[in-house]
């Protein structure tokens, strides 16, 4: 790859530390968006030594949070005039039911709403980029959620299921790839997701002790930091992806089948037009600039 300007989220641990320290190698351009700034601190620190790469900076984002999304943009935008590729890996999971400073549930405001606010508010300096990429970290899990907007703000703690939760947020991130995949079909930038494994990564945080026992216990049967970033960096920077876009790729690389409600225009319609209300931004949206 020749030097991009890459902005990816949630690089502190997992897929996303792994992802990092391989754009690092390469000698990209990484600027990492993460809600602990500290740990991501120490990260370019230790990146900048292992890689003699200099071109690392941190964000401070909080998906969670719009006006965390809103700002980090800002900031970003303030620092450049164009980005190449975009990851949205962050995730996070939880057993027990939580709202967002928004008033969302929280696995679906951070999963799902703030990359989608990410996405959304740095569509422009993607069409400014060079045959720029979003790269969406989803999860087969998505196959088993239900995702009808109305419902959303009214979730509450009475039959709560930390599963169907982050099914849910996950069926949404397949859908935005589609959907931003339509869009900007004409505008020089790809949308892809993917699955990328089961990982051994601390996706459940510090929330639940019985979820991270069952992570240690089921962790010689599941793949490393490095293999479950393989797919991620495979969108990210192969050559045989130039192009392609609207994809819902496996562990393997392969294109996989999502959800049909992920193929349904209708579905994707209404989830688009409820997140840009929740938002306050237009759901209509135009290229400011165009790719040469």
């Amino acid at each position: 790859m020749s030097r991009q300007l890459c902005l990816i989220t949630g690089t502190t641990s997992g897929i996303g530390r792994a992802t990092a320290r391989a754009l690092a190698a390469d000698g990209q351009h990484l600027v990492m968006a993460c809600r602990d700034e500290m740990r991501a601190g120490e990260l370019a620190a230790e990146l900048k030594a292992a890689t003699g790469n200099e071109a690392i900076e941190t964000l401070a984002c909080d998906l969670s949070s719009l006006a965390s999304v809103r700002q980090a943009v800002a900031e970003f935008r303030a620092r450049h005039d164009r980005l190449d590729l975009l990851i949205n890996n962050a995730g996070t999971m939880t057993t027990r039911f939580q709202k967002s400073v928004d008033g969302l549930e929280l696995t679906f405001a951070a999963n799902y709403l703030g990359p989608w606010l990410l996405t959304r508010l740095l569509l422009d300096s993607l069409v400014a980029g060079s045959a720029a990429r979003i790269v969406t970290v989803a999860s087969a899990v998505h196959l088993r959620g239900a995702l009808e907007p109305d419902s959303l703000q009214a979730e509450s703690a009475e039959g709560y299921s930390g599963m169907a939760a982050y099914a849910r947020s996950k069926l949404g991130n397949v859908m935005a790839t589609f959907s931003q995949a339509d869009l900007l079909r004409d505008a020089g930038v790809t949308a892809n997701c993917l699955h990328p494994g089961v990982v051994g990564t601390n996706i459940t945080g510090d929330t639940n002790a019985l979820l991270r026992v069952g992570m240690k216990l089921i962790s010689p049967f599941i793949l490393s930091e490095s293999r479950g970033a393989a797919t991620s960096l495979y969108l990210a920077r192969d050559e045989s992806v130039d192009g392609a876009s609207g994809g819902y790729y496996n562990e393997n690389q392969q294109i996989a089948e999502p959800h049909p409600t992920a193929r349904d225009q209708a579905a994707r319609d209404r989830l688009w037009a409820w997140s840009s209300e929740f938002c306050g931004v237009e759901s209509e949206w135009q290229p400011a600039v165009r790719s040469a």
